[in-house]
């Protein structure tokens, strides 16, 4: 059997991964569990899966758990870590932000393949990362459906020419820029075909999701953005393409359910045979669009920041975690976002930058420091 170790149990990726573990009750086992605070839901999967540990970041979460379970309950950020260090087949990393990273690095050190639904991970630290995961001989298994995607197409193939990623559009897709002058986050939060949370499904309507996988693609296929291209396709169903030197695509066609990528992770190097979304493509035609950077620039300030590397990534997903928040809360407007990241990335990314662990924090740290001195109702 294969050991699972599982760090964001709670969220909506954890959920469906212990679904998908369920349905394989031969094949897989889960060693451990970690969340930030739901431990009423913890207790439940603990209960169901049995774990060796669990690990909860809130310390206060942590100890009413304790009293709940009978297994080792960790807390705060050190119990996360202790976890994420644990030897196992995979540990997937479903944690939500920059907060990924090191419990990333730590589960590569530990030799353990790594099934990775973290964006943050590769946007901020993606070439530390990749040369920590080569260096250890660990495989790095994309669950986001679009690197999952390109991942099957590729089949251990590196000879393409072009990575396409496929984009739903978000919430406000069709939208004109005077329309989306004065839209709220409650609107924003309306996806029309993934069920998401808060922060990627606002960075999915201002087409910043898209962006940050742009960068994504980059470490993991290690292919420059000018290679990568973005198309909006509305159905969701081609989660993404390549293109190869003759000029022919692969594609990977599915419904939109996050269950399928994470079994093609989990089971690799073999395939699931597991059902749990059955394709009809009589059901409706596929149709495909350029985005429209300048309704969205969000995409296209993520694309220049990728060429840029450096801290800009850094710089990029720092500030767009602090804005997303602002948005949220109606502090700031859509173009808000847009605006302040590219203020932000102006007068921070000519600094020193060596892409070490305390590098990447240090940048996040000041980006969320100045913004936070210049953005209205702090």
């Amino acid at each position: 059997m294969k050991s699972i170790v599982l760090l964001g149990s709670t969220g909506s990726i954890g959920t469906q991964t212990l679904d998908v573990i369920a349905a394989y009750p031969e094949k897989f086992k889960v060693k451990a569990l970690v969340c930030a605070r739901n431990i009423h839901l913890m207790k439940e999967q603990a209960d169901r899966f049995r774990p060796e540990v669990v690990a909860v970041e809130d310390v206060r979460a942590a100890k009413a758990l304790r009293g709940l379970v009978k297994i080792p309950v960790l807390e705060g950020r050190s119990g996360v870590m202790q976890v994420a260090a644990m030897s196992a087949d995979i540990t997937l990393n479903a944690l939500v932000g920059i907060d990924g990273l090191e419990p990333t690095l730590a589960a590569i050190a530990a030799g353990n393949d790594i099934a990775l639904a973290n964006k943050e991970t590769l946007v901020t630290g993606g070439r530390l990362v990749m040369k920590a995961a080569a260096d250890k001989g660990v495989n790095m298994l994309p669950v986001d459906s679009e690197h999952s995607a390109i991942w099957q197409c590729l089949n251990g193939d590196k000879e393409c020419s072009e990575i396409i990623l496929t984009a739903s559009g978000g919430a406000f897709r069709g939208y004109t820029r005077e329309m989306l002058e004065n839209v709220t986050a409650a609107q924003a939060l309306k996806h029309p075909t993934w069920d998401m949370g808060v922060k990627v499904t606002i960075d999915s309507a201002t087409l910043m999701n898209k962006g940050f996988e742009v960068i994504e693609a980059m470490h993991l296929f290690d292919m420059p953005a000018d290679r990568i291209k973005v198309l909006i396709h509305r159905q969701s169903i081609v989660h993404s393409m390549v293109k190869f030197s003759d000029g022919s695509i692969l594609a990977q066609l599915s419904y939109p359910d996050m269950k399928l990528p994470i079994q093609v992770a989990l089971n690799y190097p073999d395939r699931g045979d597991v059902q749990f979304s059955p394709l009809d493509l009589t059901a409706e035609p596929l149709t495909f669009e350029r985005p429209d950077t300048k309704v969205f620039p969000c995409l296209k300030i993520a694309v220049e920041c990728a060429r840029a590397g450096g801290a800009a990534p850094v710089i990029l997903n720092a500030a767009d975690e602090v804005l997303v928040d602002y948005f949220y809360r109606g502090l700031i407007k859509f173009y808000d976002v847009p605006y302040y990241i590219y203020k932000a990335v102006d007068n921070l990314a000519g600094a020193d930058f060596d892409f070490s662990p305390e590098a990447i924090r240090d940048m996040d740290a000041r980006c969320r420091s100045y913004l936070k001195g210049c953005l209205p109702g702090r």
